[in-house]
């Protein structure tokens, strides 16, 4: 024994060796949470996407929309034309936003839940504002109302199942509305007005259309998914 304190001759004492620990666990911790806090930054940027942002700006033309097309009460050529600019702007925006969504991989959970509502809220404003005026029948509104509304709920029942996926018959069905709709809201004469009364007719077909096909592929689904977890629960139990 040489009587000199180990932490004198130069050895490493067990306070330095706390101190030690101590600071990397703090700069551990300190590091864990600017992680987290930098990863949070980036979710919350990521919801400013340009995807997003046209969703958004959907939305928000709705009150204008709805405005342009009561305004001077609601038979006004020239307002009628400013209000299907608002339509053809909201409608073009939806062709773009769920493709740069899921080609730059921009999809989101507001996305997601906005997207559809920013959809059914356009279409369905601009149904509701021709039936109150009286240029289109409240039967029509109410079929393709009833049927967005109707699909919306069926997907949500039977997603533990699995998804529905969009037909090329969902796709012209929202592309038949869009221009008979487009028509309607415009103040048109002639032959023009006949034909826009076959457009819608043919929108409606295809909405009632696939709406059934939708129905059909949830009843085939459910029982896809029922089936698979009573296998599952069988060869669990053997």
């Amino acid at each position: 024994m040489t009587g000199v304190p180990a932490s004198a001759a130069g050895g490493p004492s067990k306070t330095g060796h706390s101190q030690m620990g101590a600071s990397g666990t703090d700069s551990g911790g300190k590091s864990a949470r600017g992680g987290k806090i930098a990863a949070a930054a980036v979710n919350q940027a990521s919801l400013w996407n340009i995807a997003n942002i046209l969703t958004m700006i959907r939305l928000l033309l709705v009150p204008g929309f709805v405005a342009l097309m009561l305004a001077a009460g609601g038979h006004d050529p020239a307002w009628r034309s400013f209000a299907w600019a608002a339509f053809s702007i909201a409608m073009i925006t939806d062709l773009f936003d769920g493709h740069l969504a899921r080609t730059y991989n921009l999809v989101t959970d507001f996305g997601k839940i906005a997207d559809p509502i920013a959809d059914k809220a356009i279409m369905g404003a601009a149904l509701i504002c021709l039936s109150a005026l009286g240029d289109l029948p409240w039967w029509v509104t109410a079929v393709i109302l009833g049927r967005e509304l109707g699909i919306t709920l069926l997907r949500f029942i039977v997603i533990r199942y699995g998804v529905i996926p969009a037909s090329r018959g969902g796709k012209l069905k929202t592309l038949a509305q869009g221009i008979a709709v487009g028509m309607y809201i415009l103040a048109l004469t002639g032959w023009l007005a006949t034909a826009r009364f076959w457009v819608m007719a043919v929108a409606v077909v295809l909405t009632v259309a696939t709406g059934l096909d939708y129905v059909r592929q949830a009843i085939v689904l459910r029982r896809q998914g029922i089936a698979e977890r009573e296998a599952a629960l069988e060869e669990s139990e053997a």
